[in-house]
């Protein structure tokens, strides 16, 4: 029950009802990647005819974090390139780096020296700030 009512109002578990429905009505499963991560097409008309684009999405497994869809996946949701992975026997070139997830909002997140949430001391003030005063 819990589930049901993480879809029903919530976007960011997974897929919602209103996507839940649109796939299983129009969609075709193309691939899944390594994170479990399910992708689809459309399956009947095109978006646009004169573009020639189909409609391509991805269902996340668990939450909703677009820095977890591997290179080649990303170039074949964004129509750069034609064939899904899944059917091209996809391998990474050497300069693609593996995943890294999102650490914003986590305690791993970066924090440059100077801001207050850095470890440390912040470094004194250099004397070159000068504060606005209203009227001057």
């Amino acid at each position: 029950m819990k589930q049901f009512w993480l879809q029903f109002f919530t976007w960011w578990n997974g897929q919602t009802l209103g996507t839940r429905f649109y796939t299983w009505r129009h969609g075709q499963f193309v691939g899944q990647d390594e994170f479990g991560n399910k992708y689809y097409r459309a399956q009947g008309p095109l978006i646009d005819r004169s573009v020639g684009s189909e409609r391509r999405w991805v269902v996340y497994i668990g939450d909703a974090d677009a820095s977890r869809v591997p290179p080649g996946w990303r170039a074949w949701l964004n129509h750069n390139e034609d064939v899904p992975p899944s059917e091209d026997n996809y391998q990474p070139r050497e300069w693609e780096k593996g995943h890294i997830p999102n650490l914003t909002g986590t305690p791993q997140a970066y924090r440059p020296s100077g801001s207050q949430l850095a470890s440390g001391q912040r470094p004194p003030a250099t004397g070159d700030y000068v504060p606005w005063t209203p009227g001057e």
